[in-house]
């Protein structure tokens, strides 16, 4: 009776085997998701009696032991449950738009946004993309991004920030340049834009998985736009929290204070920002890269044109949020053209709704950094350059660690690559371990680079045998959009912006 008298009053909800409430803070004006404290759930239930005697209404509470155990339920029958927070217009999952704010049953999101001031074609055409992707790009003009690929990465990043309570899975976004004063926290301003109408607040990377762990959990449980991690040091690492949050759709653990594991939406939109640091290892693939270069010795001395960018931003939000949307319901209304390009497992939906809608105007690949990440990708490199090495020594022959250990000391001018690849992975002492090398080896199993792996051998002898064997590349298609594309976009901007 308890829970089914808080599901009346619909303010409150269930979200990962905790009540919560949608809480927006008067100070900041910012919504988030709140959990209820066991004192604030006695208050929720609490109600007002006349008393005969001092002839006034008093407060009573209802008894403990009902709201213990309320409070301690991990399931709840009467309350809905809600996933995530849209501070703007959002897609339900058959590409539809949702533009009433509040409570929906159907996709368990609550919408904060006042629906009039988003203007949004119901069949938005190609032109109306092409303008819409003009109006965007103007933001853009005095960023000094290294390549094409990096503006369209940037295009993408704020399409995802437009739509991201509406895809089950995005990659993380990071902004990367050489010097101070390049523009990464105003860049990442700029896309935190996009996703709400509050300023951001930037976080400190943390220092291992545990602490990372902590700090999502606690963050997701509010359900944030964005989640920052500002003036990284080194590089992205590729923390097992972190990983699973950008690759699945909830993430379950114990939240400091809580007595019980809570289960929560990861729907929200991590950035990060560094000189000269980039993802690695497992990163690699969950991130874009966005990388800026003034090419001038003090960036920070520059003077622009728009000094008030963000304020100008926040201050026409609707309008160029909405200029985002109709671009990627465009590409729905046209029946969802696919462009071939490489494909990045885990994250389809992503591609479909802020890739494929960019190389549908005739852009560069705005995950290409990814690709190009994976081929630079330090522990990739050292394993390529052990399968050419072991391959020019033992070919087919299969052969045990200890074998290639003993070779790589002969002093032979072949053998010279072998050994210092040896003492890069184990070395110890000046010497190479070759537990901790066959480990390295086993973890790296099976894993094609250069179109080469190590594959196990099936003799029947104690000691593992390896080999290097040659396998087909993949197939991969053209990173570059077709010439069509291109040639019908230059003649939709010519058009755009005549009189202009």
């Amino acid at each position: 009776m308890a829970e089914r008298e808080l599901a009346t009053n619909q303010q409150y909800y269930q979200r990962g085997g905790v009540i919560v409430s949608v809480y927006t803070d008067p100070s900041t004006n910012e919504t988030s998701i709140l959990s209820i404290t066991q004192p604030a759930l006695v208050r929720a239930l609490s109600w007002e009696q006349f008393d005969k005697r001092s002839k006034e209404w008093l407060r009573i509470d209802p008894p403990p032991r009902h709201t213990s155990i309320l409070f301690d339920s991990n399931t709840y029958r009467h309350l809905p449950i809600i996933n995530d927070i849209a501070r703007q217009p959002y897609l339900r999952p058959d590409g539809s738009l949702m533009k009433d704010a509040g409570y929906d049953v159907d996709t368990s999101m609550f919408g904060v946004f006042d629906s009039k001031k988003f203007v949004i074609p119901v069949n938005p055409t190609r032109e109306e993309a092409i303008s819409a992707l003009n109006l965007l790009n103007g933001l853009l003009g005095e960023f000094c991004f290294d390549t094409d690929t990096d503006r369209s990465a940037m295009l993408s990043a704020i399409l995802t920030a437009a739509i991201r309570p509406s895809l089950s899975h995005a990659l993380m976004f990071h902004v990367r340049a050489h010097t101070v004063g390049s523009g990464k926290l105003y860049l990442c301003e700029l896309i935190t834009a996009f996703a709400t109408p509050q300023r951001g607040t930037p976080a400190t990377f943390p220092s291992d998985d545990e602490e990372c762990q902590k700090l999502l959990l606690a963050e997701l449980l509010r359900s944030p736009a964005v989640i920052e991690f500002d003036n990284l040091t080194s590089d992205i690492l590729p923390y097992k929290s972190l990983c699973t949050t950008l690759t699945s759709e909830h993430i379950s653990g114990r939240i400091l204070g809580l007595s019980k594991t809570v289960r929560v939406s990861t729907r929200t939109l991590l950035l990060s920002s560094g000189n000269n640091v980039s993802p690695i290892k497992d990163m690699v693939r969950r991130c874009i890269t966005i990388s800026l270069n003034p090419e001038i010795e003090i960036p920070a001395t520059r003077v622009f044109k728009r000094p008030n960018l963000i304020t100008d931003l926040l201050q026409q939000r609707e309008r160029y949020v909405s200029a985002a949307i109709t671009i990627i319901r465009a590409w729905i209304v046209a029946g969802r053209p696919i462009t071939k390009c490489k494909s990045l497992a885990g994250f389809s939906d992503w591609s479909d709704l802020c890739r494929q809608p960019l190389l549908w105007l005739g852009l560069a690949d705005p995950a290409l950094s990814i690709f190009e990440s994976i081929n630079k990708d330090p522990d990739r490199e050292q394993l390529g350059r052990l399968l050419t090495a072991w391959r020019a020594i033992f070919r087919n022959t299969p052969t045990m660690v200890r074998d290639a250990v003993r070779e790589s000391t002969i002093p032979r001018n072949e053998n010279n690559e072998l050994k210092e690849i040896l003492h890069d992975i184990a070395d110890e002492r000046g010497e190479i371990n070759r537990l901790r090398l066959g480990r390295w080896i086993k973890r790296h199993e099976g894993q094609i680079v250069d179109c080469f792996r190590f594959a196990r051998d099936s003799g029947n002898t104690s000691a593992e045998r390896w080999k290097v064997e040659s396998v087909s590349s993949v197939l991969s298609f053209s990173d570059s959009p077709s010439e069509e594309n291109v040639k019908a976009t230059a003649e939709a901007y010519r058009r755009a912006t005549e009189g202009e």
